[in-house]
């Protein structure tokens, strides 16, 4: 008996000494089987984004090991149904034309890609077809219905189409939250009530694990968001009814609901039998979108301070997600840049590089720790020496408590979208007294962190003149566009009380803080496009239409 316990013990020695790490292995991971994997969001209807992180070669030297391209680039829209119905896109037409053109351009990336021995994934929402399809089999009541056997059927053909006329796909990430069409001019999409578990998520998770899993060797990464993110019950229910597989993930977004500072990390992590990728937004839609210093890969591998309030039985963390549940863990998929709409448009990515660069390095090997990546990342990547690396890592963290207290606070105080993509609507204010000053004290910390973050970055020796300008530039940037948040809301505020040389001193402020922020542009060439006063998509009540109605009143 000792002599076969030594053997084991040797075995193991030689196992773990040659990088063969399995799960429920004393807690550890299988770094080999991590996936680390980012997508470019580019925004619906609008040309795609020029950005380096495109190039699968760049992805793989950040430490990836997969792309997911994005809804408009996935084979869903490309493949050509001629298995099913030649009439459904037939040959000739405007519809097979477009088609045609999208499979040549997907498969040339997918070249690119397995170049770099990179592994592809594409997502694409669920319910979609052709819209000759939808119409041919009269399905516009039911195409949506994954109960519908006409429905099935064809979800079946659209899978085998795609493996089939796309084999250097690795697998496909699905989501059901929301469907977008607005590349899409010859595709319909629907689903029936995502967020039904018995009639719509579980039924189409087993079609899919069947035929992308078990028939095809594939993976899926099925997505929660918008459909059994944020309601533990359902998602257990989910889990309870599908068979674990090694080829099906589920993707969870790192915090609840959008990529909001302030929401409470995602209560779905951890929980159930299902391995789990964890989304993470680098380029944050509702914060600056990688304009300015926006440190979030700390506080999502170590927690953000708003979630160190949490019970400590309950994870809030990745680090803690992988210590207490490492045989759910599957990875990292990152959106290095994108989410949401319109602008800020950047010029230079280093706040979302940093972000991701950080998350790609941590997935490999979460034993390490935070600090110790970020440091590599300012000496090795944007090659700081010294005291300098130090200057960085604070103004890093600095960013991100800045962040919090400016748009929100650390306790949720305000609707978390009041301000997203390039503008901002009349924010709301709490009504609780106790809520309100310290939402108030809140701003005013905000704007002496921002003043000390642009202090950091002017005595920061950069790599040249160009990090330097962008680096500074892009501090001031935050610096001023956060004066005008604060002084929309003191504003709010004084409007509230009926303060009226209250409000009048706060839009003194708001002009000057506008002046002041619109001149950047002269000063700083590499700077990312400005909010705009006018900016009304996804915003309601413009508030600079507020700020105007309060020069009459006052």
């Amino acid at each position: 008996m000792k002599k076969i316990n030594k053997m084991k013990i040797f075995a193991l020695i030689i196992l773990m000494s040659s990088g063969f790490l399995v799960h429920n292995l004393f807690g550890q991971i299988n770094s080999a089987e991590t996936l680390i994997l980012d997508m470019v969001h580019h925004n619906p209807g609008e040309e795609p984004y020029n950005s380096a992180y495109n190039d699968p070669a760049v992805m793989k030297e950040m430490g990836y090991n997969g792309k997911v391209y994005f809804l408009f680039e996935s084979p869903a829209l490309a493949i050509n149904w001629e298995s099913v119905d030649k009439d459904i896109l037939p040959k000739g037409s405007d519809d097979r034309k477009w088609v045609d053109a999208k499979a040549a351009q997907i498969k040339k990336m997918h070249a690119a890609c397995k170049a770099q021995d990179m592994d592809i994934y594409a997502m694409s929402d669920l319910v979609l077809f052709p819209k000759r399809l939808i119409q041919k089999y009269n399905m516009e009541e039911t195409f949506g219905d994954p109960n519908n056997p006409q429905t099935v059927k064809f979800i079946r053909a659209q899978i085998d189409e795609i493996f089939t006329q796309f084999p250097a796909m690795d697998g496909l990430v699905v989501r059901i939250g929301e469907t977008y069409l607005h590349d899409a001019p010859y595709h319909k999409g629907s689903i029936l009530d995502r967020q039904d578990a018995d009639n719509t998520i579980i039924p189409l998770i087993q079609i899919l694990r069947e035929e992308i899993c078990v028939k095809r060797n594939k993976k899926l990464i099925f997505r929660t968001w918008r459909s059994f993110d944020v309601k533990l019950n359902t998602y257990i229910k989910v889990n309870d009814a599908i068979e674990p597989h090694p080829n099906l993930t589920i993707s969870i977004k790192h915090c609840e609901g959008d990529f909001h500072r302030a929401n409470a990390f995602s209560k779905v992590i951890g929980q159930g039998r299902h391995k789990q990728i964890i989304e993470v937004q680098c380029a944050r839609e509702y914060e600056g979108k990688g304009a300015y210093p926006n440190y979030i890969a700390n506080g999502v591998i170590n927690g953000f301070e708003e979630h160190m309030r949490m019970p400590e039985e309950k994870i809030n963390s990745l680090s803690e997600f992988v210590e207490k549940r490492p045989d759910l863990y599957a990875g990292v998929w990152t959106w290095t840049r994108g989410g949401g709409w319109d602008g800020p448009y950047i010029k230079d990515e280093m706040w979302c590089d940093v972000n991701a660069w950080v998350m790609a390095q941590w997935a490999k090997d979460p034993k390490q720790t935070e600090e110790s990546i970020l440091n590599r990342y300012a000496s090795e990547r944007i090659h700081l020496k010294g005291g300098d690396v130090a200057k960085f890592r604070k103004l890093c963290l600095l960013s991100a408590e800045a962040v919090v207290r400016g748009r929100n606070s650390t306790y949720r105080d305000m609707m978390p979208s009041w301000t997203r993509d390039q503008g901002m609507a009349w924010p709301g204010t709490p009504k609780d007294a106790v809520a309100q000053q310290r939402n108030l004290h809140q701003k005013n910390e905000s704007i002496v962190q921002w003043k000390e973050i642009v202090k950091l970055a002017k005595a920061i020796h950069w790599e040249n003149d160009e990090a330097a300008n962008h680096a500074v530039g892009s501090a001031e940037y935050g610096l001023y566009l956060f004066k005008i948040y604060r002084s929309l809301i003191y504003m709010a505020y004084a409007d509230s009380k009926g303060d009226g040389k209250g409000v009048e001193k706060w839009i003194k402020a708001y002009d000057k803080a506008w002046a002041k922020y619109n001149a950047l542009p002269k000063k700083y060439s590499s700077l990312a496009t400005l909010y705009t006063k006018e900016y009304k998509r996804h915003t309601r009540n413009c508030a600079d239409d507020k700020v105007n109605e309060l020069r009459s009143k006052y």
